[in-house]
């Protein structure tokens, strides 16, 4: 089961949070201090698991962001480690007209491989068109996990049925 997502930067601020098990709010700051550390602590040739008190977590980084995972210790890691990564894909998907980027935002392409594979990491973004930055649609961000993750649990991994919601929103707005 998964307990929580964190997203963060390197400097260790918290730009997203979401709780699937109850922390109360006081203790929420000590744990993702604690949490950043033992992550941020660690090089690239360590391994992304990590053994924390009385869970494990599981954490990517793209570019100047971590992407924490806090599991029980009956959850399968390489499958969290591959759910972060397809949160990551979904918001490229969904944040595609991003173009300018902000210090939290970055994006990388391998353009030679077949079909070009483009790794978009985003928290906050500035740019002309509000419905594409990402600090001004949190809530969008959060409704993208929603989709993915409910009670802890992964419901969906399919990037179009993730996205329908969405989709079917913006489609109300421009009308």
């Amino acid at each position: 089961m998964i307990k929580f997502l964190l997203m963060v930067n390197r400097q260790g601020q918290t730009r997203l949070s979401r709780y699937y098990h109850p922390v109360e709010l006081g203790r929420r700051a000590q744990l993702e201090a604690d949490v950043v550390r033992c992550c941020l602590g660690r090089t690239k040739d360590q391994c992304s698991f990590v053994e924390y008190k009385d869970f494990k977590l599981v954490f990517r980084q793209y570019a100047a962001l971590y992407i924490v995972v806090g599991i029980t210790d009956s959850e399968n890691e390489l499958a969290v480690y591959e759910l972060v990564h397809n949160f990551v894909e979904v918001l490229d998907k969904y944040f595609s007209r991003v173009s300018e980027l902000d210090v939290s935002f970055h994006r990388s392409c391998d353009i030679g491989a077949k079909p070009p594979v483009c790794v978009c990491v985003c928290v906050f973004a500035s740019l002309t068109r509000h419905r594409h930055q990402i600090m001004f649609n949190l809530d969008r961000v959060h409704i993208i996990l929603d989709e993915m993750i409910q009670n802890g649990q992964v419901v969906e991994t399919n990037k179009s049925r993730i996205l329908a919601p969405l989709t079917a929103l913006d489609k109300m707005i421009d009308s």
